[in-house]
């Protein structure tokens, strides 16, 4: 969703005089934010869920399917509600955020989940009953699926219908497939981005996905043009589907998960320790097998979503000498992290890190230490792409919009994000990106809930799953390869390491040296599972966690549930959401062998994952015959026993901190 301020957005050109001003002035907002928090300690873990959903609409009698652009008009009224029940000091049960395309919404749980073990249990209520707060404002033959819609960009995608304006000198994308009609235009930030990014680029973003060939595809496969297009003639390649606006990427819907750590130190530890999980995620949830009504070879809109804001200029990909740019840029503004910035972890940090040099030296100056210093001072080659000019002059000490301008536009697989400077109750925080949204309640709980559990799983055991951060990027290009969850090998380290005291950035000596052989290729299913060897699994490292840890019986079932479907997701047991609709498209009798999936078997497809989502069916091959024990709350009884557990254990462990030490330094 990215920053929301309200204002007057300035165009690329009027952005460009002040990119030095606000650089200099977001350093100075982090570095004050930093010192006046760093020392924040004892927060609890407090974490949720971002779910995008699609709007769509059925024509039945055409037997035709297009995404409903009436966005801005459900979020009035949803928010309508949750205004007022601000105002009546009633809690929130869901907020609700636009999104980039009109088509789209953002719901999150109305406060964050707690670090009771129950609250696992009431994940997947939250999220039914956030579906259904938004189905019940829907009109006939309108429903909403948490998908990427399929045919994005394919003619007359949207309803009511949008025709495409690519000679409109004022048009936002320009584009010949995505008309700015399907934009959001409830917020100025949606269309603006649309124009900087190509301001700022030179041209229209370039988007070529591979086809998938099947027997009848044409070779080579060439994309249909609706129109004569310079930039489409340059850049369409053959045997790929090409796509030339930010809604192509930005467009697609996603699940991501936030949580708050107890201190930075040990945000910073888990944001590392997460990475490497990034692309086993990814590959775990693939679900967007195909553009614009065609199979593509991926499966994964990863990289579509990294081209459709690719920012950079000829001189930044390298194309034409550098002359009024500082760098080239080997990845767009979307895509995976460059560097750890965990002390002990700046071992594995082996790709050359651009940044510049007054910045860093800003940093330094400010007394940030140098891995984060590195981190930011290399997410700041970044121009801001949003500014407003109300915005412009701001108090440093009080305010962090110059930063959070190109900290929420830096699109990485993880993010660490520093606390608010006016939210008490707001601590450090870590959002995992990569996963993609499931079509169930059910699976997206699972993924969340996994995620969470296996940050505790790591704090608790201490271990570590560092590797090379180049190694990092090329396991994001083979987890979206097609099938990969079957078929791929990813980097993972060969054993279980760990550090043998809890994070503490000022001792390092405690971490292991990298050492390439601690690194192995494996498979989703020996990553997830185990191999039999070495290597234990995550999911056995999660349920030996459980088994040290008080967790009610109903809530354990619910848990047991989602591991034992993540375990098959990863064997092949059960099939990812984007080999399904594969495999229903290749069944369904009118499709030629030729790629493309046209409007009926759109129609059949969207209308069978409409029914499994709302549960009125069920598919084995998806889903598995797992049913979880999800409760709406926790029941009070397991609410003050567990309470009461954690606020023994904290006693005890401050007696034992309290006791005078037996051991003789002198």
């Amino acid at each position: 969703m990215g920053l929301l301020t309200l204002g007057s957005p300035l165009s690329w050109d009027e952005t460009y005089p002040h990119i030095d001003y606000i650089k200099k002035h977001g350093i100075a907002q982090f570095i004050m934010l930093y010192h006046r928090l760093k020392g924040r300690q004892g927060d609890q873990l407090k974490w949720g869920d971002e779910i995008e959903y699609t709007i769509i609409k059925y024509d039945h009698e055409a037997k035709k399917v297009r995404v409903s652009n009436r966005a801005e008009e459900l979020l009035n009224r949803l928010r309508a509600e949750e205004e007022v029940n601000a105002m009546v000091g009633t809690e929130n049960r869901f907020l609700w955020r636009p999104e980039f395309a009109a088509y789209m919404v953002e719901g999150t749980p109305g406060v964050p989940y707690g670090g009771l073990m129950a609250c696992f249990n009431v994940v997947e209520s939250n999220m039914i009953r956030r579906r259904a707060e938004i189905v019940r404002l829907l009109k006939k033959d309108e429903s909403v699926l948490s998908i990427s819609f399929p045919s994005l960009g394919a003619p007359d995608f949207t309803v009511p219908k949008s025709v495409v304006t690519p000679e409109d000198p004022d048009g936002a994308g320009r584009s010949i497939f995505f008309p700015d009609d399907a934009i959001f235009g409830g917020h100025p930030r949606f269309k603006n981005l649309v124009k900087n990014i190509r301001g700022r680029r030179g041209e229209k973003v370039c988007i070529n996905v591979p086809v998938f060939k099947d027997t009848n595809t044409p070779f080579p496969f060439l994309d249909k043009l609706p129109v004569p297009d310079v930039d489409a003639e340059r850049n369409a390649k053959p045997d790929h589907i090409y796509m030339d606006h930010m809604g192509f990427g930005m467009g697609c819907c996603c699940l991501q998960v936030t949580f708050q750590a107890v201190n930075v130190e040990e945000a910073r530890w888990l944001y590392d320790q997460l990475t490497p999980i990034t692309p086993i995620l990814l590959a775990l949830s693939a679900s967007t097998p195909i553009f614009k009504s065609y199979l593509a070879d991926v499966d994964s809109r990863w990289d579509i979503i990294s081209a459709s804001v690719d920012d950079r200029t000829a001189e930044e990909r390298g194309f034409v000498p550098l002359d009024k740019n500082k760098f080239v840029l080997n990845k767009s503004r979307y895509d995976s992290t460059d560097c750890y910035i965990y002390p002990c972890s700046v071992g594995y940090n082996d790709i050359p890190l651009e940044f510049d040099k007054k910045i860093y030296q800003q940093l330094r100056e400010g007394d940030i230490d140098e891995p984060l210093a590195k981190h930011i001072a290399h997410m700041f080659i970044r121009d801001p792409l949003q500014v407003y000019r109300e915005r412009l002059e701001q108090d440093d000490s009080k305010s962090t919009e110059h930063f959070e301008t190109i900290q929420s536009s830096n699109w990485m697989n993880m993010r660490f994000k520093p606390p608010p400077p006016d939210a008490s109750e707001i601590g450090w925080r870590v959002e995992f990106r990569p996963t993609e949204v499931q079509l169930t309640d059910f699976e997206n709980a699972a993924y969340c809930c996994f995620v969470v559990l296996l940050t505790r799983v790591i704090v608790s055991f201490r271990l570590t799953f560092l590797l090379p951060i180049s190694k990092v990027t090329e396991n994001m290009k083979r987890a979206q390869k097609r099938d990969a969850v079957l078929n791929g090998k990813f980097f993972f380290r060969r054993g279980l390491a760990n550090c043998d005291t809890p994070p503490d950035m000022k001792k390092t000596a405690n971490c292991k040296t990298p050492d390439n052989n601690d690194v192995v290729e494996m498979a989703i299913a020996e990553i997830i599972n185990g191999d039999g060897h070495e290597f234990p699994g995550l999911v056995p490292l999660i349920r030996q966690f459980l088994d040290s840890a008080d967790v009610d019986v109903d809530t354990r079932c619910t848990i047991s549930q989602y591991l034992n479907f993540i375990q098959k997701r990863a064997s092949g047991e059960i099939q990812t959401l984007a080999h399904w609709m594969r495999e229903f498209v290749h069944n369904h009798s009118e499709y030629k062998q030729d790629s493309y999936v046209n409007d009926r078997i759109i129609y059949d497809l969207c209308k069978s994952m409409d029914d499994i989502s709302k549960g009125i069916s069920h598919c084995e091959k998806l889903l598995g015959c797992f049913r979880s024990k999800t409760e709406q709350l926790i029941p009070s009884a397991v609410r003050r026993a567990e309470e009461s557990l954690i606020v023994g254990k904290a006693l005890r462990k401050a007696s034992a901190a309290s006791k005078p030490s037996t051991n003789n330094t002198s």
